[in-house]
């Protein structure tokens, strides 16, 4: 196999095909991106780490000899970053070396038989469809801040995405707090579908959609989903388990709400995290009439005291929450002002922007 392309056709495919390859692999050549050149000039690059896939497809290459290798695919995007602008670059792959060329530029890398390089195959669609590269990340930032970490309850280290006639709507939760984000945009004769993303699919997904402009094309099989995207189809497999009924978390029984403006709260949260305990993270907000007071302290006894004017006009309270958690919601909301509505002081908190009721929070209290 032997082609030459411009360095700024490959440098985006391969920072984003570097993303899917594990640093630690259990199978030397899943640290290879497998690459095929074809005599029309086009190039089709893999990266696969068994559950998520990124397959590129590119067509102004100039391609002198047609076959396939696999290459170590962060060796190779190092090489092609530190490359400069407008260079020409050649790749040569002859028994097991591949030669990289470009100006006075020469290296030579190991590669693996590509007939070893495993494939993602994701089985019949049960379900496909298309909306804006605008939308679909939309979807992923309200709500991606909220999935668990390496959580034993396996189904929440990732997002719910659910589909019916009606709506599109992304929804992840930690167990302590809840992100949602729905919008208007249903399936013609889909019934309620719900599927799970792992952590890493739904980020790799937020990576492939940086660059706005076309349509995302999903299609959902029973193990995986498919994301296209101009030249970039990503595959992850689903989270076989069942989500929580996130509708029973949400709070039906609001009765008091309190509307602040949203970068006034956030400066004040995050100097009064600065004395909250390191661990729990725990600041406690009392409302009365038209005055918030944000209060935080940790072991050392020292505290921090933020006093905001908020709108309200129900009785006195006092609720703790973690800061981190109320920091996360308003990084996510676009709006000036920010709604906080509650029941008392024990229970969730309901929040929204005051002018976008496409994503809604929930955050838990903490007993202080």
């Amino acid at each position: 196999m032997k082609f030459s392309a411009d360095r700024e056709l490959l440098l985006r495919p391969l920072q984003l095909a570097t993303g899917v390859v594990e640093r630690r692999q259990t199978l030397p050549i899943l640290a290879n991106l497998h690459i095929q050149a074809k005599s029309d000039g086009q190039l089709t690059l893999t990266a696969t780490d068994l559950e998520v896939e990124l397959v590129v497809r590119l067509d102004s290459a100039t391609v002198e000899q047609e076959g396939e290798a696999t290459i170590p695919a962060r060796k190779l995007a190092d090489i092609w970053r530190a490359l400069p602008e407008s260079a020409v670059v050649s790749i040569d792959v002859r028994e097991e070396r591949a030669v990289i060329r470009s100006g006075r530029s020469r290296f030579s890398l190991a590669v693996l038989p590509p007939a070893d390089f495993p494939r993602v195959e994701s089985g019949d669609e049960e379900l496909q469809v298309s909306l804006g590269s605008g939308d679909m990340r939309r979807l992923v930032d309200k709500v991606s801040f909220s999935m668990a970490q390496q959580d034993v309850r396996y189904y929440l280290n990732g997002m719910l995405l659910e589909v019916t006639t009606d709506h599109l709507r992304a929804v992840a939760t930690d167990g302590h707090r809840l992100a949602m984000c729905t919008l208007e945009t249903g399936v013609s004769g889909a019934e309620r579908l719900q599927v799970i993303v792992p952590r890493k699919g739904v980020h790799e997904i937020a990576r492939l959609l940086d660059e706005a402009g076309e349509e995302v094309r999903l299609s959902v099989s029973e193990n995986h989903m498919r994301v296209g995207h101009g030249a970039y189809t990503l595959t992850s497999r689903l989270i076989d388990g069942k989500f929580p009924d996130y509708e029973k978390v949400i709070p039906a029984d609001v009765t008091r709400t309190i509307v602040g403006d949203r970068d006034t709260l956030k400066v004040a949260f995050q100097r009064a995290s600065i004395l909250s305990n390191e661990k729990y993270r725990g600041v406690r907000l009392v409302v009365d009439g038209e005055q918030l007071t944000v209060r935080a302290n940790n072991p050392e006894q020292e505290e921090a005291e933020e006093i905001v004017e908020v709108s309200y006009d129900g009785e006195p309270m006092e609720i703790g929450f973690n800061v981190g958690y109320l920091q996360d919601v308003l990084n996510a909301l676009p709006s000036e002002n920010v709604r906080l509505g509650v029941s008392d002081g024990n229970n969730s908190a309901l929040i929204e922007a005051s002018n976008d009721d496409l994503a809604s929070y929930v955050v838990m209290p903490m007993r202080l």
